[in-house]
């Protein structure tokens, strides 16, 4: 690793819990809930449910993630803004030997997601339903195998750019807790968004760009299983990508 690259993670370590600039920018509930729905997350949500407040490093074992599963887990990973929890509900079903993590301030969204874990069974999946960036700041150092960013709002009037997720000091807090060689995953059908994104991520050491062809930010990854957002904007005509960037 280079002398920028550790630079930057000193300075991040610096700034890991000081106050966030940005507030939370979002919507926290849509239409109201179906009973089954509602049920689910009230039984549900309580025993899912992450509170950043309860991440002290002396009380997880070995100060790993792994310790919030009620079964061991090989690897821990995290998606932010998980919408209605498509992805996260296929992940966390076809790997059921790596714990997830789920951000996502939405009800409905979370409603979705509880509901669909309760029924499937499945107990490798935690919940954070409020603002990411407290929880990110509370996790232990290079504790996530990966983190994914998929279809943020992209805010694309100019005057909002500074609300959008990729920002340096949240592309300082990805650094801080993937391990080496952990992938930070973003997918967008926003052109500008991508573009953005990449000049981010390419302007920092501490990252590499995995693409070695063109299909391979065209094409989905493997075991996609497609998502709300995304067939909204097929619909439209949008052409989405998907970007994959290693950890040095």
């Amino acid at each position: 690793m280079t002398n920028s690259a550790d630079n930057n993670d000193a300075q991040s370590q610096t700034n890991r819990h000081s106050p966030r600039e940005a507030a939370f920018y979002g919507r926290r509930k849509g239409k109201p809930l179906r009973a089954a729905q509602a049920g689910h997350l009230a039984e549900s949500l309580p025993r899912l449910s992450l509170d950043p407040a309860s991440l002290d490093p002396a009380a997880l074992a070995d100060g790993s993630l792994a310790a919030l599963f009620a079964h061991p887990v090989r690897a821990v990973r995290l998606e932010i803004g998980f919408g209605g929890g498509e992805h996260l509900f296929s992940e966390a079903q076809r790997h059921p030997d790596i714990g997830y993590i789920g951000a996502e301030a939405f009800l409905n969204g979370l409603a979705k997601l509880t509901t669909a874990l309760a029924e499937a069974g499945l107990g490798n999946v935690r919940v954070h339903g409020d603002d990411v960036v407290p929880l990110l700041d509370r996790m232990p150092d290079h504790s996530l195998d990966r983190i994914d960013l998929l279809y943020p709002d992209p805010w694309p009037k100019r005057r909002h750019w500074k609300r959008r997720f990729v920002q340096p000091d949240n592309i300082d807090r990805i650094a801080r807790l993937l391990m080496p060689g952990g992938r930070f995953r973003f997918a967008t059908d926003i052109e500008h968004y991508a573009a953005w994104t990449l000049r981010h991520m390419l302007s920092d050491e501490r990252f590499e760009w995995t693409a070695q062809r063109a299909d391979d930010w065209r094409r989905p990854w493997q075991g996609w299983p497609g998502t709300r957002y995304e067939a909204k904007a097929l619909r439209a005509g949008r052409v989405p990508g998907y970007y994959e960037f290693l950890r040095i």
